[in-house]
């Protein structure tokens, strides 16, 4: 096991590859931020990756075009957080909300009332990760369906 959840290399490995939509909150369009360059992997790797940003909405990053809030990324199967601490719980509550399958809080990021309360909801709550890093160490390959 690693960081703060209780997912094994299986649980983060079968996660990985059962995602294909990914809503990333906080997404930026600067390539110095960790967001970027984990947005620029996932689109490689062929998940259909939707940035969530409302001051960017409309503009693209690596290709995909920027929108204004979780909803407007619906349907969702994960949605990954690059948020400070204190706005984790209520992005958490919307992608309850909207029926999204997993939450991943990036490295650095652990919220456990958010967790329980998304965990009880039947999310996957992955937290102090990062997807970039797990696929990488993970071994998982691009999605020979080339994502969206």
């Amino acid at each position: 096991m690693h960081g703060a959840d209780d997912l094994d290399d299986d649980a983060i490995r079968r996660l990985l590859l059962d995602t294909r939509r990914i809503a990333m909150v906080g997404a930026s369009n600067k390539p110095e931020r960790p967001s970027n360059g984990v947005l620029a992997m996932l689109v490689r790797h062929g998940y259909e990756v939707i940035p969530v940003n409302p001051g960017l909405a409309g503009q693209a990053i690596h290709g995909r075009t920027v929108v204004a809030t979780l909803e407007d990324a619906a349907p969702l199967d994960m949605v990954d957080l690059f948020r400070s601490l204190d706005q984790i719980e209520p992005a958490m509550d919307d992608a309850i909300r909207l029926g999204a399958r997993s939450i991943w809080m990036q490295l650095g990021l652990v919220h456990e009332r958010a967790a329980a309360k998304a965990r009880a909801a039947g999310l996957v709550v992955v937290m102090d990760r990062c997807p970039k890093i797990e696929i990488s160490r993970l071994g998982i390959p691009p999605a020979r369906s080339g994502g969206a």
